[in-house]
């Protein structure tokens, strides 16, 4: 159970990297992914940047539902409800 609770926010954590890396390369227009990364830092928009990201997790979750695995899907949704919060504090400061 908490194997499969840490795989589920390991594939979370590994999606999200993926998708913030593949949105920084589609909205940066050819840039590297620090340069793109440090932009929206100074510009304000750093917290979407990784919302839009985390969209990769819906697919993960919805593979783990459909194969019955409930607690790796729980563990995509535990990483996804971190990343809400992290983009709310980052909004705030």
């Amino acid at each position: 159970m908490k194997k499969e609770l840490g795989i589920g926010i390991l594939v979370g954590l590994i999606a999200n990297a993926i998708g913030l890396f593949i949105t920084a390369q589609i909205l940066g227009r050819g840039d590297d992914f620090t340069s793109v990364v440090r932009a929206a830092y100074h510009e304000g928009f750093l917290g979407k940047l990784i919302s839009l990201g985390a969209i990769l997790n819906l697919i993960a979750f919805f593979i783990f539902i459909k194969k019955k695995q409930d607690y790796r899907a729980r563990g995509v949704l535990l990483i996804t409800v971190f990343i809400a919060v992290f983009t709310f504090v980052i909004k705030l400061f």
